[in-house]
């Protein structure tokens, strides 16, 4: 398909999508448009989060293999950008969804405590921070390595690694602050220590599998010459490697609630293991581990393209389904497949791409003006 139709086609997914979003909230109701679009909000914006990440990672630990993959992650991490529109409409689902955010919380001795951290106003603020602070990496390290693509000045790597920490920094709070208050905050009274690292590990994993998705497409379009099976390779591993990291994370949660079994705790695994969702909890484990991690044992599945083409796939759609389970069970009802859902899926993923796309077209394929880059083309396991 030439690039022209593919465009076409995928303008005609958003718009059909964007007519089905605004047709759900008449329709299906505000609870279930809310839900839906706070799950693809978070979505996408752990998703770029877990690409700049990775970005951040290579310039940390000045690693060598990945500088010619690095504008990959880079292109992805550049969805920040719109996010910051779709999160700020996501605070309508405030009064809807969150129980802290309502009038009726004033009467609640639990969330009359937690009024000034679960009100609208300062919910709001940090949102538009965290919002706000995600486009700080982009600035410095992403317009700064297109930058280095002209000027050839090896200084910018040097100020890359230095501002590489503080990206870290960044990162862990804008994560944390997410599973927090978008998660956590559908239920004010139970809580995890964990819950910032769960979605950390999800997120990570997200940007990973899109990277891989990205760097296997423009391989196939003969872009990206120089990558081989060795740099392939270590992606599979990444992708192996916190897979299990996402199941350890997400079975000692589990394990230490029901070991503990406190009221306030194990209310939030009745709702979601509960009838139809013990269903989709089990998925969840299917498609967030078992698949990947049996698909990705042997040594040369990691370097395989089609392989790793179909578990990139399997570990976004997971991701989706991971944060669905999270968020939906606040509606009080069993799970929810229908149009509304495939509405917000084409919406948001056709527009996604088309942001994605014109990306791909920006700089060129690898960051030609790093010192490094010889050296990681050369790169052997």
């Amino acid at each position: 398909m030439s690039a022209s139709r593919t465009r076409k086609v995928l303008w005609s997914f958003t718009a059909l999508g964007g007519a089905g979003v605004a047709a759900s909230y008449f329709v299906a109701g505000a609870p279930r448009f809310w839900a839906n679009w706070t799950v693809w909000f978070l979505y996408l914006f752990t998703l770029a989060l877990g690409a700049l990440f990775l970005v951040a990672l290579e310039h940390l630990v000045s690693a060598r293999w990945s500088v010619p993959l690095r504008r990959i992650p880079e292109r992805v991490a550049s969805l920040l950008l719109p996010l910051v529109a779709v999160g700020i409409v996501a605070l309508g689902a405030l009064p809807v969804l969150y129980p802290g955010a309502k009038p009726e919380a004033a009467s609640d001795p639990v969330l009359a405590g937690k009024a000034f951290w679960l009100g609208v106003p300062f919910f709001s603020v940090r949102v538009l921070f965290c919002l706000a602070l995600g486009l700080l990496p982009l600035w410095i390290l992403i317009r700064g390595s297109l930058r280095q693509d002209r000027d050839r000045d090896p200084r910018f790597t040097i100020r890359a690694r230095r501002f590489a920490p503080l990206c870290m920094a960044i990162f862990a709070l804008l994560v944390t602050v997410a599973a927090f208050d978008w998660i956590g905050g559908l239920d004010p009274g139970w809580y995890s220590d964990v819950i910032g690292v769960y979605l950390f590990a999800g997120a990570f994993l997200a940007g990973l599998a899109a990277t891989t998705l990205a760097v296997l497409s423009l391989k196939g379009q003969g872009r990206l010459q120089g990558i081989r099976f060795d740099h392939l390779y270590n992606l599979g591993g990444f992708l192996f490697g916190f897979t299990v990291f996402w199941a350890y994370i997400a079975f000692a949660q589990y394990m230490l609630m029901w070991y503990a079994n406190l009221p306030e705790e194990v209310v939030w695994y009745q709702a979601h293991l509960g009838g139809l969702w013990l269903g989709v909890a089990l998925l969840l484990a299917l498609l967030h581990f078992f698949v990947p991690f049996f698909a990705l044992v042997p040594r040369d599945a990691k370097g395989d393209m089609k392989r790793l083409r179909w578990v990139a796939l399997v570990v976004l759609a997971a991701h989706w389904l991971d944060l669905y389970w999270l968020i939906f069970p606040a509606l009080g009802q069993r799970p929810l497949f229908s149009w509304p859902e495939l509405a917000f899926a084409l919406f948001f993923v056709g527009g996604a791409l088309l942001w994605l796309r014109g990306a791909m077209e920006t700089g060129e394929d690898m960051p030609v003006g790093d010192p490094f880059l010889e050296e990681g083309l050369e790169f052997r396991l």
